[in-house]
């Protein structure tokens, strides 16, 4: 008889014990926090937009995710944003690897410049093993990462002059984000960077006290940049800036593996539907995104392959120093992706 008492005994506690883990992992939030820099204007928050209604549809509603863009949940402090998720405070972000670089040095490789001269070179590294060793990055740094969306390739613009070649930025104010590696490439091309927040960078533009920016186009006409005075564009593609789709751990360890399972599919489906909405207009024979921004009375500048290649070698020094910091042996296996990857 005590032999039995006790197997029931252990077997209630089994049941109590799996009930308890059963409630814990459902212990859902009434809202998940998501941070974002940019609102839904432009392809980046539209893509926030875009998976947090996947993500409540699929759902039923189980998880609903709220857009906080601005990275207001960090007070506007891009660089900050990473630490903010790892820690508990944000509890989803769809984040570029641009300011998530000071956390995570290996991100610095989508910034080494003029590494990636095309669209195809972008999903030759996120689409391949470089992607699978960042995620990787990623997940032992403390944040769990879901799919791969884009900002798109960062072009040039001023207030001054067209540029074409290194010189030309000679002494010109450029807003940078708070990157090293920003700093040292244009400081290396001759401008004076200067780092500031994006929402700083807009009214700084407007007042004058930068002459120019950079960023993608998708950016430059959502923000409207020709009203703050950037009249000349140059097309040169000196880096791209993928964006990645991510989870608190914590919070993904309290969901279900069917919620996980939604979670990473919307994700995915997501970044691929912002993916396109960043690169329209840019992506097509003969850009149309071009002619409308020229005909706000923008002059665009597209390099030739000489004229690309002037900058290529102002900034190899800065290249080659980075490739050291962000590991030699994963920007060897990028720039063979690369190579072979198919235009």
């Amino acid at each position: 008889m005590k032999v039995r008492s006790f197997l029931k005994l252990a077997v209630a506690a089994a049941a109590l014990a799996s009930s308890v883990v059963g409630f814990a992992q459902t212990a859902y939030k009434p809202e998940y926090k998501m941070s974002l820099v940019v609102g839904t204007a432009f392809p980046w928050g539209k893509g926030g937009e875009i998976w947090a209604d996947m993500v409540r549809q699929r759902t039923q509603g189980r998880i609903n995710i709220k857009l906080y863009p601005g990275v207001s949940l960090v007070q506007g402090d891009q660089t900050r944003e990473f630490s903010a998720i790892r820690q508990g405070v944000i509890d989803m972000a769809i984040g570029s690897t641009i300011n998530w670089s000071p956390q995570v040095k290996e991100l610095n490789l989508f910034s080494l410049p003029f590494l990636m001269p095309d669209y195809a070179a972008m999903d030759a590294l996120t689409q391949g093993e470089v992607g699978k060793q960042v995620f990787n990055i990623i997940d032992k740094a403390g944040v769990m990462p879901l799919a791969w969306g884009e900002n798109g390739y960062r072009e040039i613009t001023n207030s001054k002059l067209a540029l074409r070649k290194p010189e030309d930025l000679k002494g010109l104010k450029i807003r940078v984000v708070g990157s090293p590696l920003f700093l040292e490439t244009f400081t290396a091309l001759g401008a004076n960077p200067t780092q500031m927040s994006w929402a700083d960078a807009q009214p700084a533009l407007a007042s004058g006290a930068v002459d120019g920016q950079e960023n993608p186009m998708s950016i430059f006409t959502a923000a409207k940049l020709h009203t703050v005075g950037q009249k000349h564009v140059t097309m040169w593609g000196y880096v791209a800036d993928p964006l990645i789709f991510v989870v608190n751990k914590e919070v993904w360890a309290s969901w279900t593996p069917s919620d996980q399972a939604i979670v990473r599919q919307a994700a995915i489906d997501a970044g691929k539907e912002e993916i396109g909405i960043a690169r329209k207009g840019l992506a097509e024979a003969g850009k149309p995104l071009l002619k409308d921004i020229a005909a706000l009375g923008v002059t665009i500048t597209e390099l030739t392959t000489a004229e690309r290649d002037a900058f290529v070698k102002a900034t190899r020094p800065v290249y080659e120093k980075w490739k050291n910091t962000v590991g030699v042996d994963m920007v060897n296996t990028a720039e063979q992706a690369i190579a072979a990857r198919k235009k």
